[in-house]
């Protein structure tokens, strides 16, 4: 059994400026993404397509981080907690006090990318299917600053379980690091089959199901390691509020590679 390290939430003082890791582990994301999709321009289709250049990445990025503030903050008060921010809606912008929905972010992202293939003249799924494998490393940084952090923190864990962890204010007993279970799974493992899967050409929204799937499945499963929210605990048939989450994107994903894999009648 292991104790959480405790690592100081703030990385770096600067007289009254505080420089936090999570809001370093924000900036790492983006620079990820950023890096992987001018990786993404040298794969097919976006190799032979000359409208896609570097100053597009620079214009999705920036979309993309307004699509997961206002989506990640908005869906949270949504899905998690809507009576209280129906009761104090102002604190629906108090972003630094936390609580960012990945689902939410989601859609966020998904409606900044509809935004951007209509001012830019492109299929939606052309845009998703060129984002979707540069996004995992991101959410894989995001959960190494949940575990920083020491919140979202395991279920209790059998006390031989030799990375069991004691993390301060949820107990002295060994929990589940489920930060670091999503990190390889949701994260690291998730960017290895999509930036393979999507190194060929495949039909349009393929790459975007498969995210769907694998997400909806990897998160699915850590789900059942990470302790569910205090207010919530667990809902209709024993699942959190993150899996019930999931079985929506699943399901879509599922549609959604079927319906690009439908072979067409010769007309």
């Amino acid at each position: 059994m292991l104790n959480h390290p405790q690592i100081d939430p703030i990385a770096l003082q600067l007289g009254p400026l505080a420089i936090h890791w999570y809001g370093l582990t924000y900036l790492a994301a983006f620079a990820l993404f950023f890096f992987l999709a001018t990786q993404r321009l040298k794969h097919p289709p976006f190799s032979r397509l000359s409208h896609w250049q570097v100053r597009d990445v620079e214009d999705i990025l920036f979309a993309g981080v307004l699509g997961v503030v206002l989506g990640g903050r908005i869906g949270f008060c949504l899905f998690y907690q809507p009576a209280y921010y129906l009761l104090h809606p102002w604190e629906v912008a108090y972003v630094w006090q936390g609580g960012m929905s990945f689902h939410g972010g989601l859609l966020g992202v998904m409606a900044a990318m509809w935004w951007f293939a209509k001012t830019r003249q492109r299929p939606f799924f052309q845009v998703m299917d060129f984002v979707a494998p540069c996004v995992p490393t991101g959410l894989a940084a995001g959960r190494i600053g949940n575990f920083i952090n020491g919140e979202l923190w395991g279920r209790p864990a059998d006390p031989d379980l030799p990375w069991g962890m004691v993390f301060r204010g949820a107990g002295d007993f060994a929990r589940h690091p489920s930060q670091l279970y999503q990190f390889l799974l949701e994260g690291l493992l998730l960017f290895v089959i999509l930036w393979v899967f999507a190194r060929k050409d495949r039909p349009l929204g393929q790459v975007s199901a498969v995210f769907l799937i694998g997400y909806g499945l990897f998160r699915f499963v850590s789900e059942f390691f990470r302790e569910p929210d205090a207010h919530l605990g667990l809902l209709s048939l024993g699942l959190s509020m993150g899996q019930w989450l999931c079985v929506p994107m699943i399901v879509a994903g599922i549609f959604l590679y079927l319906a690009v894999n439908k072979p067409r009648q010769a007309g």
